[in-house]
């Protein structure tokens, strides 16, 4: 089931939650470069990546909270919003498997789902709807990339602390998944239903 917004949504721009936003997509290239630094003969700068990641997660729940109590829900919003989660998990992906740390089939596996969403949003543009907007599945898989992937990036090491963080990661990985491709089944399923909606009306 979506989840509804009830407050109203404005067209303004400078708001504070779109300046928070805005900083989190500017944390992205930084937070690339800190995981890729070894690959490229530099010192290895996990601990700083982790640092810019929990920023980011700091600032994801500071500009929903400050837009709902402020009133600032606005358009920009709800698309600087989900940018940032997924170029951070993009990001992510790209410097664990890079690293080795990730094997490939699971970023294949959640960028197939991204496609799908991506030909979703396509077709209902077709129909003149608007993207769904973000269910509690959704968020709850991301919650869960967000916390998987700096585990697994801990756990580049040995000692019990990596072996802990690496059990950890990989549990959170797969509920993560899971939780991921089934809020892209129930977008299916809506934009199925939206359609031949519109199908029985002509």
């Amino acid at each position: 089931m979506e989840v509804q917004e009830t407050r109203v949504q404005t067209d303004r721009v400078l708001t504070i939650p779109n300046i928070l936003s805005t900083a989190r997509l500017f944390g992205v290239p930084l937070f690339l470069w800190l995981i890729l630094r070894p690959e490229f003969g530099g010192p290895k700068s996990d601990l700083w990546a982790l640092l810019v990641l929990a920023l980011s997660g700091v600032s994801d729940y500071l500009d929903g909270m400050l837009a709902r109590r402020w009133n600032q829900i606005s358009s920009l919003g709800r698309i600087l919003d989900p940018a940032a989660d997924r170029l951070y998990i993009l990001s992510t992906l790209i410097g664990l498997t890079w690293r080795d740390i990730l094997p490939l089939w699971l970023p294949v596996v959640l960028l197939a789902r991204e496609v799908v969403l991506v030909a979703m949003v396509w077709i209902l543009r077709r129909h003149g709807y608007p993207p769904p907007q973000v269910n509690f599945l959704g968020k709850a898989a991301t919650f869960n990339l967000m916390y998987a992937f700096p585990l697994l990036l801990l756990s580049d090491g040995s000692g019990p602390l990596h072996t802990t963080a690496a059990i950890f990661g990989w549990a959170f990985a797969g509920w993560g998944t899971t939780l991921y491709w089934w809020a892209g089944v129930l977008y299916v399923v809506q934009v199925r239903r939206l359609v031949k909606a519109d199908a029985a009306a002509d």
